[in-house]
């Protein structure tokens, strides 16, 4: 990745967020079972937030509430990271669909790390620090449902 200025970088993090907000929302009609399509607008409103907190970015030069912002160590358990890739198709198995979105976090997670890495001023390494922990706490989340979810059923 290679950016010209922190606005395409800002531009280019607005059109992931919406481009997963816009994944979970779309898919979220397709199931049928009304757990899995709560989770699924859940993760989709959580990009939306991230969105929003972006725009806001690039129209202000801040992000209201992120002086206030708490950062702690999140843990990494990496179980996103011994998957493969798989593909959504709708009515996947809840623990293949826990694997998409795992792999969707990890992904967005890797994004505003090297963001991080690159960024020049101190109101953007904050905002992606913020990200990085965002991403980080459903990176988690997710991988603890899914540890969970297969301990329930045995694996």
């Amino acid at each position: 990745m290679h950016f010209k200025d922190l606005k395409e970088i800002i531009e280019f993090a607005i059109e992931k967020e919406k481009e997963a907000a816009d994944f979970y929302t779309q898919h979220s009609q397709e199931e049928k079972f009304s757990g899995k399509r709560e989770m699924l607008l859940e993760f989709a409103a959580q990009e939306r937030k991230h969105q929003s907190m972006l725009e806001q970015y690039l129209k202000q030069g801040v992000v209201e509430g992120l002086e206030d912002y708490r950062f702690k160590w999140i843990t990494d358990i990496k179980r996103s990271d011994y998957v493969d890739e798989i593909e959504y198709h709708p009515g996947m198995a809840y623990n293949d669909l826990l694997l998409v979105a795992m792999k969707r976090e990890e992904h967005a997670l890797k994004l505003y790390n090297t963001l991080l890495d690159n960024a020049q001023d101190e109101p953007a390494k904050k905002l992606f620090k913020m990200l990085c922990q965002e991403e980080a706490k459903h990176k988690l989340a997710l991988e603890t449902i899914y540890d969970d979810f297969m301990a329930a059923m045995g694996d």
